[in-house]
């Protein structure tokens, strides 16, 4: 990753912020860094919605609740059509997995890493993008969407086969959703105007994101979990440090920029040309038309 240097940005402790009257939606916010996530922006007053499969934080102040199995396109927009978008302050999109060692398939024809850790942020987006914030009454800033996953890691994907149906790997078809991640900020921040959106990449931290790729609980995902919470921060302390930037002022003039682990802005990978980017998304429009879902607003 190379570093941005034309882009700076005012560090706060993020003890000191305060979020109250921020409405927020975490998609992907019931584990892992998404969780850690929600649980400190309520921690310091914002409203949060948090979208997932499994909810474990019903006792937090400040938090709600929009169950939807996000592998699934159809679930996807639905629980896009539930968040009430005109209210958003921010949406960060954090769920996703591996892909595993065998290609698997969801039940709508799409491989499942490409389903869980990209398509369903490009149909939640795509539905509630037209019309984010545009309900606030007093805004502090444009509405954000902070998009997790590896960008500025020089990863285009295999634009030819994004459903890796002519081979598979399972490094290759995750390689697929990290290109994806990044050309959705891309191209978002060219399509919409009224709002700003922005790449994370948090480098490693110690979650349950491999167990699909190694085996839930099993000893390879354990030590692996074990050797990576050792050597890297934890999601709650890469939380604090990241937080800050997800409502600082700086960065409103920037749609469009990455972030590495330490919220340092990071150039786009070299390969994702505006040309190049337009030929993935519109791969990516005709892998959700398998699913039978729509990407424009309701």
């Amino acid at each position: 990753m190379q570093r941005d240097r034309s882009l700076t940005w005012r560090r706060v402790d993020a003890t000191d912020l305060d979020l109250t009257g921020f409405q927020v939606a975490i998609v992907g916010g019931t584990g892992g860094i998404g969780r850690a996530l929600s649980r400190f922006l309520a921690s310091r007053g914002a409203r949060v919605i948090v979208v997932g499969q499994t909810f474990r934080d019903a006792e937090i102040p400040g938090i709600q609740f929009i169950k939807a199995d996000l592998s699934l396109m159809h679930e996807s927009q639905r629980a896009a059509d539930l968040l009430r978008a005109e209210t958003l302050d921010l949406v960060v999109f954090t769920t996703g997995i591996f892909a595993a060692p065998q290609r698997q398939e969801t039940s709508e024809g799409i491989e499942r890493d490409m389903a869980v850790s990209y398509l369903n942020r490009l149909v939640i987006l795509r539905r509630i993008a037209p019309k984010l914030g545009t309900g606030r009454s007093a805004p502090r800033i444009k509405p954000r969407v902070f998009v997790m996953g590896y960008p500025g890691t020089g990863q285009i994907g295999t634009l030819a086969d994004l459903n890796s149906e002519s081979s598979y790997g399972a490094m290759r078809a995750h390689m697929n959703t990290v290109a994806g991640n990044e050309t959705l900020v891309l191209d978002a921040a060219k399509r919409y105007a009224n709002a700003t959106f922005f790449g994370l990449n948090p480098g490693l931290i110690k979650t349950n994101i491999r167990d699909n790729l190694f085996g839930k609980n099993s000893l390879k995902s354990r030590v692996t979990e074990m050797l990576i919470g050792l050597l890297t921060p934890t999601a709650d302390t890469y939380v604090r440090r990241i937080a800050p930037l997800l409502v600082s002022p700086d960065i409103e003039q920037r749609s469009g920029a990455l972030f590495n682990r330490r919220g340092e802005a990071i150039l786009p990978s070299p390969g994702l040309t505006d040309e190049y980017v337009q030929k993935f998304m519109s791969a990516s429009e005709k892998l959700v038309a398998k699913a039978d879902v729509s990407l424009t607003t309701r």
